[in-house]
């Protein structure tokens, strides 16, 4: 039985944590070294930085923020968000992040995605699809944000992210973003069904129900959530417990 991770996200957004719906009116929740701190002490089993600005202002992740969070905490660091390069993704690993996670550059040039798995190898490397429903069995591909559609189907662009060696992928639904409606079910098991690698929900989690919902019927191996953490609507001990009393492993 495999093991399903708790992963808090931190949205970054002129250095400090936002939140909001489909990347749009945003609020505050915090200072980004204060946050890393307190989701560790609360048991999470890693951490997502997404530079939510970086691809649609053109420019790389904010370095000096991935600096100061790696120091700050033991577990894992994922960071998305403005990898343009091979380049990008070795100074975020220098910096301290554990695995680097490929957005829209890599959807404009999927053969990043190769480069850097040749380079750091695929544990290193995340597939991060940013999806929109464009009928009941397909989703599309946006970039910058969810700002720009791209018409690439977002299952078929999973499937040869993994296929040219990213480790595991991040699925995030627009749909459902921040919109405490659920995960965006139809979509995981879309993408789960036809991967060998763990797949991360991203996007919708509204109560511990939806979590379950996510590993169970979803098929992911980790479930990632922002809004509900950061508020204290939902912590991340609550969300452990309820699932392993469902009979799902999670990492105590």
């Amino acid at each position: 039985m495999q093991t399903i991770r708790v992963i808090p996200a931190l949205d970054i957004k002129d250095g400090r944590v936002v939140t909001g719906v489909n990347f749009v009116n945003l609020r505050d929740a915090g200072d980004p070294v204060e946050c890393a701190r307190a989701y560790e002490q609360a048991g999470a089993d890693e951490l997502c930085l997404l530079d939510i600005m970086a691809s649609h202002e053109g420019r790389g992740t904010t370095i000096g923020i991935v600096e100061r969070i790696a120091k700050a905490i033991s577990i894992p660091l994922a960071v998305a968000g403005g990898v343009r390069s091979v380049e990008d993704v070795e100074r975020l690993l220098e910096a301290g992040a554990s695995k680097v996670g490929m957005t829209s550059p890599s959807i404009r040039r999927p053969e990043l995605i190769s480069e850097a798995v040749a380079r750091f190898g695929s544990g290193r490397i995340v597939g991060t699809v940013d999806a929109k429903r464009t009928s009941d069995s397909s989703w599309e591909v946006y970039i910058n944000g969810g700002r720009i559609a791209t018409g690439i189907d977002a299952v078929a662009f999973a499937v040869d992210a993994v296929a040219r060696g990213a480790g595991e992928l991040l699925i995030n639904s627009l749909d459902t973003d921040g919109a405490k409606t659920g995960y965006d079910l139809a979509l995981l098991r879309a993408v789960s069904s036809r991967v060998s690698v763990p797949v991360i929900a991203s996007s919708g989690a509204g109560s511990l129900e939806h979590f379950y919902e996510a590993v169970a019927e979803g098929g992911a191996s980790a479930v990632l959530a922002a809004t509900l953490f950061h508020f204290g609507e939902v912590t991340v001990p609550e969300v452990k417990e309820y699932l392993r009393a469902r009979g799902v492993s999670v990492r105590i």
